[in-house]
């Protein structure tokens, strides 16, 4: 009970914090030093502050508070590089870290996960960030696999719901990459997940197959069109219309 007492305390303080620092102004050295040292508040108005990072060693800065932090500074973080990257491209200050980017795309939190991915897609054209992203995006996908083929009737749900949402957001990240994947391994990868009794999942996979004009992807669509569920059915118009 007192730790839950506790954790109240903490987020009450670090809102009031928060709150008190997103009336200052501060400099771009400033932001770059809170992002770098400061506590969970400090970073989190400094990464929403942040207008541009000047070079590698600052978007190095940047970039780390995207994971392994706070989930408020790792979403702060997310937001603050899509917006970067959206505005003006610079994508050189970010392209060492597609470790990163990949592990920060399965993040717990959805919407980190999709800014992430949306930062991703301004980057997808360097090839060497874009070979080690996909990577490691399908070696986290073939974990997953491994992972939900141990699974029993016994286990928990939060245990599934887990590898599930890891294999949604995984399936996402290969949506940018459909046209730089081995397209048997593409389609390996594909029929595995069209198995998954989640709909969400089979519905992601129908997306990914819509982009795909390969012949030998025609029994999969096929299969995808005849779904039993309605959303995997019509996610073929749904994309077309959008």
């Amino acid at each position: 009970m007192n730790l839950n007492k506790n954790c109240y305390k903490d987020n009450k303080n670090h809102f009031k914090i928060a709150c008190e620092l997103s009336e200052k102004i501060f400099s771009h050295n400033e932001l770059i030093n809170m992002l770098k040292c400061g506590n969970i508040p400090e970073r989190q108005i400094a990464a929403l502050c942040l207008d541009y990072v000047c070079n590698a060693d600052e978007g190095e800065i940047l970039i780390s508070n995207l994971i392994g932090c706070d989930g408020k500074i790792r979403e702060a973080t997310a937001l603050k590089i899509d917006e970067l990257l959206s505005a003006d491209n610079n994508v050189g200050a970010f392209l060492n870290y597609p470790e990163i980017f990949a592990n920060a795309s399965v993040d717990i939190n959805a919407n980190i996960c999709r800014l992430v991915i949306n930062s991703v897609n301004f980057m997808k054209r360097q090839p060497n960030f874009s070979k080690a992203y996909i990577n490691i995006v399908i070696k986290f996908i073939d974990e997953t696999f491994s992972e939900m083929n141990k699974f029993i009737y016994k286990d928990k749900k939060y245990v599934i719901n887990k590898q599930l949402f890891k294999l949604y957001w995984c399936l996402e990240s290969l949506k940018l990459f459909v046209n730089e994947i081995d397209p048997n391994m593409l389609l390996q990868i594909l029929t595995r997940a069209s198995e998954e009794s989640e709909y969400t999942i089979r519905e992601k996979v129908a997306q990914i197959v819509l982009e795909i004009k390969n012949s030998e992807f025609k029994p999969l669509r096929s299969k995808l069109m005849n779904d039993e569920n309605y959303y995997v059915r019509t996610a073929f118009q749904n994309v077309t219309n959008k």
